[in-house]
């Protein structure tokens, strides 16, 4: 199952209920798990963005659910890229057509 990683930033709305994070984070999970997919970890960072999530997902088509469903909260905005291991990424390299 590809793996993808979101990265968050609060809007005002959710910064003003911080303390609701980890309901927040549940709901997150539970919408993963509807969509097929799995939240393997959620961390809450400083720096740049405020969360990051891996999640497990079928598919970019799911994983683009996921998101859209975060930011219809009215608490997020994403940015979401596709995570691959060194032997993933490896593999689909040397599968590539020359130039």
């Amino acid at each position: 199952m590809p793996t993808f990683m979101c990265f968050l930033n609060w809007t005002e709305q959710a910064a003003k209920a911080a303390a609701d994070a980890p309901m927040r984070h549940a709901g997150a999970k539970a919408a993963a798990e509807k969509l097929g997919g799995r939240l393997v970890s959620a961390y809450v960072t400083t720096g740049q963005y405020d969360v990051v999530l891996t999640l497990d997902m079928p598919n970019g088509d799911a994983m683009t659910k996921f998101a859209v469903s975060l930011m219809a909260t009215g608490n997020a905005r994403t940015t979401t890229v596709r995570a691959m291991t060194p032997e993933e990424f490896g593999k689909l390299a040397t599968e590539a057509p020359p130039a």
